[in-house]
């Protein structure tokens, strides 16, 4: 991405985001930019050009429903900063791409992951999951999660061979179809989030705030296992402490959430497979990542591609993903 574009992006929205002199761009800072999105704060506001190729109908659909009453203390709202016909939009088009505004927020502190707010996501995806379908003003599109596996392998295969990729396929023959994104997800009434992480939460208003989701790319009908799969996937792989992981299920159950059972039942019958196609799903892209950048796996990748080797030596049912 080049720097004219995040000015352009900085330049669709008004509000407090502050201006130079005139002809001077509006001040912004450059938050990310990746494959998924490009993200630039300007003042107070938040402005993402999602991925090339993205559904820009069924995203609007996802944003429109981010400001719907019944996701209220959920979700974090959209902004409608542009303009369409004279009207407030809360999406627009720069270059091809679908274009969206949000309130800036406080993200989590990657400096003190003892203070991550895991019960925090827990309760938001519980309260999410248990959201009747209904209840929202225009339906949700299917929610995106293994379609994201399918295109982190077809990223792997781009690459060429490398000497983890035969693993990662073992891995993904373990699979259901519908969990590689081969075929349409079994039909479900569940909200979910779809792509869950710490990097998906911040407080607004204001740094006390309470806790919000952000992201509503892949935000859409689905199963909700899904939602507790990257830190399932970690745990599995030993990358997340076992207390954080109890406190995490613990505060999901608690809250009435449908995707672990009651506290103190087997979650794993739920969020075997879900766990296994992100942790195919992160491999892959570790493998991508490390080819494009000259390179080795680093310590985290070479630990999912491990967790790979172990899912490639199980049956294809449900047979839990956890070390013994």
């Amino acid at each position: 991405m080049n720097a004219r574009f995040a000015a352009e992006l900085a330049a669709l929205v008004g509000g407090d985001a502050p201006r130079g002199r005139p002809g001077v761009p509006r001040q912004h800072t450059l938050l990310a930019d990746r494959p998924d999105g490009t993200v630039v704060r300007t003042g107070g506001v938040v402005v993402k050009a999602h991925a090339p190729g993205t559904d820009q109908a069924a995203l609007a659909v996802r944003v429109r429903l981010a400001a719907a009453p019944a996701l209220t203390g959920i979700l974090l709202p959209p902004l409608p900063a542009f303009a369409r016909d004279g009207e407030p939009a809360l999406t627009t088009v720069l270059r091809g791409r679908a274009v969206s505004a949000w309130p800036h927020g406080t993200p989590v502190d990657p400096a003190a992951p003892e203070a991550a707010p895991w019960e925090d996501a827990a309760r938001l995806l519980a309260r999410l999951h248990t959201l009747p379908a209904a209840a929202l003003p225009e339906r949700l599109p299917p929610m995106r999660g293994p379609a994201k596996v399918a295109r982190a392998l077809s990223r792997m295969a781009a690459v060429g061979p490398h000497p983890d990729s035969a693993v990662v396929l073992a891995a993904v023959a373990r699979l259901p179809a519908w969990a590689r994104g081969e075929v349409p997800a079994p039909p479900s009434a569940t909200v979910c989030h779809g792509d869950l992480h710490l990097g998906q939460l911040v407080r607004h208003p204001g740094p006390d705030g309470p806790w919000l989701l952000i992201d509503v790319d892949d935000l859409g009908l689905g199963h909700p296992g899904w939602d507790l799969a990257r830190p399932a996937a970690w745990y599995a792989a030993g990358l997340l402490d076992p207390d954080v992981w109890t406190r995490f299920l613990g505060a999901y159950q608690d809250a009435g959430g449908p995707a672990a059972g009651p506290r103190g039942a087997d979650p794993w019958p739920e969020l075997d497979v879900p766990a296994r196609a992100l942790t195919v799903q992160t491999a892959a892209l570790a493998i991508a990542k490390s080819v494009a950048e000259r390179r080795g796996l680093d310590e985290v990748e070479r630990m999912m591609a491990d967790s790979c080797s172990r899912i490639a030596t199980l049956p294809p049912d449900l047979e839990s993903v956890l070390p013994s």
